[in-house]
């Protein structure tokens, strides 16, 4: 559009393919604001047939304007602006065209958005406020002469010789009278102070956007964002979230579970371009091999906590290119992995010595002799978890607690670990959680010497044990000075088990006794009476106990939750009206 309003007028008899082929240097000889850019136009009439002509006429009278006032008042009609549409075909929008007002704010202050960037910039209004001020006041007061009274200016067609021309050449007609001039001039002034104002307040509110908000604060909320919600979110809304989403800190923690989109090449482009991750969650990622795993752990010699729970077409490749790349690894958590081997465990305690987390629950193929190796060399192991690994025996519970002596945190679910293994825990003095479940050798003289040996221990899980009895709970109840946790389901217990609970324990707040078919009314209502510390009290599949029972006890101890099958749904149906859920009573098919 810009080569039709250029000095030279007649350039627009020339054909546009010419035009293509020849780049012309698009050139304002006025610093005020471009044609292309505030359109303006007044109802009159409609497109002339000899439109070549006009157009060329029309450029010339552009051509002849020699400042930007002159400029600014330079209008077209919306029958000179067909005839402008017709010689660019195309270049004009319909959309610029809008109702047939006159815009009346004063364009030499505006800027042209290609030209004049040295001006003072000024918000321009797509539709000012003179344009439909009068009319409405006067439909107000009811005025059958209101249309003439609007300050709607013209240029007037080539015949009209009687209205006053400027030096330009550019003639104009009024349809009002003097009066109406006045008043026209003083509503197109007012509203341009109001327009000013307007873009001013609206300067002003651009401050209270989000994006003047500091960087370290916006930051801030990002970090509260998943992965997915960052990339497919945030860093979509403009270039500058964008930027804030790929920052640094976002790419040390990689939380990729449970997404099965991701591939190697992903992973393969994270090790690229990220080197300083610290943390990667591939959890549940079932189409991610161990190539991609390996370049990761390749050009990430930084990496800490490495977790991929149930991958299971990962080999023992993976985690052993991780044990020889990243020797700062202290968590390594691969549960659910069959293929995993002793080879890895062998490598992990050659190279990792800074290992402190590890869980290789249902790795079926580990036995004891990675597990010793990862005992030796790793001694600042603070937590082991196992679970259903059938190789492991009471040689690798004695490895850990003769070489692991900051040992925290042990479980041997389901292991084919006996009494004589577990004996050896009492050495660990800073045990404070210990995970038994499961044991089928496992003796009540020996759990008993354990809890009086780790004065630390706070979690003690005995579940599915079913030789542990009402003597065994009430020397756990006596001596067990720091306990606070202690779970008995499916144990060989009676209601002497809970009221020695209640009355020797002043500590423990978490008791689950489901499935312990001898528990009765009278056990859950003393343990419910004497124990002061008592928050949780789990009776799951109790058969003994009657829920009108429990409904008494909730209401006569508030601040004890009891669980119970009935107890448990009228706590979710509550949890879920209060997250706006209702049921559906709809007769719909």
């Amino acid at each position: 559009m810009g080569h039709l309003f250029s000095k030279n007028g007649y350039s627009l008899k020339k054909k546009t393919r010419k035009l293509r082929k020849k780049k012309r240097r698009r050139n304002c000889f006025l610093q005020g604001p471009c044609m292309l850019c505030f359109i303006v136009h007044g109802p009159s009439a409609s497109i002339e047939d000899d439109w070549p002509f006009e157009a060329a006429k029309l450029a010339e009278r552009y051509v002849s304007l020699n400042s930007p006032e002159e400029c600014a008042a330079f209008l077209l009609s919306p029958g000179e602006l067909g005839i402008w549409e017709g010689q660019g075909r195309g270049l004009l929008s319909a959309k610029l065209i809008g109702p047939p007002a006159l815009f009346c704010v004063d364009y030499s202050e505006m800027v042209c958005k290609r030209k004049c960037a040295d001006l003072q910039r000024c918000s321009p209004r797509k539709q000012p406020r003179c344009a439909f001020q009068e009319p409405m006041e006067n439909e107000e007061r009811g005025d059958a002469g209101a249309p003439e009274s609007q300050c709607l200016l013209r240029p007037s067609s080539s015949n009209s010789s009687s209205s006053p021309s400027d030096g330009s050449g550019v003639a104009w007609r009024s349809d009002a009278s003097g009066a109406g001039d006045a008043s026209s001039s003083c509503s197109c002034q007012l509203s341009q102070n109001e327009g000013l104002e307007e873009g001013k307040s609206a300067e002003n509110t651009d401050t209270s956007h989000v994006n003047q908000l500091p960087s370290s604060i916006l930051l801030k909320v990002f970090s509260h964002l998943s992965v997915k919600e960052r990339c497919l979110g945030a860093s979509l809304v403009c270039k500058y979230w964008r930027d804030l989403c790929l920052d640094f800190q976002f790419w040390k923690q990689i939380d990729l579970s449970g997404l099965q989109q991701v591939k190697d090449d992903l992973l393969v482009k994270i090790a690229s371009r990220r080197q300083n991750v610290t943390e990667i969650n591939i959890s549940d990622c079932r189409n991610v091999q161990d190539h991609g795993v390996c370049s990761l752990a390749s050009n990430c010699p930084g990496l800490i906590k490495y977790t991929a729970y149930r991958c299971k077409q990962l080999s023992d490749v993976s985690l052993c290119t991780a044990a020889a790349h990243c020797p700062l690894l202290q968590k390594v958590h691969v549960g659910n992995q069959d293929k995993l081997t002793d080879h890895a465990l062998r490598l992990l305690g050659e190279h990792c010595k800074e290992l402190k987390d590890v869980h290789f629950g249902q790795c079926y193929s580990i036995s004891d002799d990675g597990l010793v190796a990862l005992a030796q060399g790793c001694n600042k192991l603070q937590r082991i978890y196992m679970q259903e690994n059938k190789l492991v025996t009471d040689r690798s519970v004695q490895a850990f607690a003769e070489n692991c002596p900051e040992l925290q945190f042990v479980g041997f679910m389901g292991c084919s670990v006996t009494s004589q293994g577990v004996i050896h825990l009492t050495r660990l003095q800073s045990l404070s959680s210990l995970d038994l479940r499961h044991i089928s050798e496992l003796n009540n003289e020996t759990v008993m010497e354990v809890v009086r040996k780790c004065r630390n221990l706070t979690s003690l899980n005995l579940c599915l044990n079913w030789t542990i009895n009402d003597r065994c709970v009430e020397i756990i109840a006596k001596e067990g000075r720091s306990l606070k946790e202690l779970y008995l389901v499916s144990c060989k217990i009676t209601d002497h088990a809970l009221i020695a609970i209640g009355q020797y324990s002043s500590t423990i707040e978490t008791v689950d006794a489901g499935w312990c078919k001898e528990i009765t009314d009278q056990g859950a209502t003393q343990i419910a009476k004497s124990s002061k510390s008592l928050r949780y009290l789990g009776l799951m599949r109790c058969d003994k106990v009657n829920e009108e029972t429990v409904e008494r006890l909730v209401l006569q101890y508030p601040h004890i939750v009891f669980s119970t099958v009935m107890q448990d749904c009228k706590r979710t149906l509550e949890r879920a009206y209060q997250m706006g859920w209702s049921p559906n009573t709809s007769t719909a098919s």
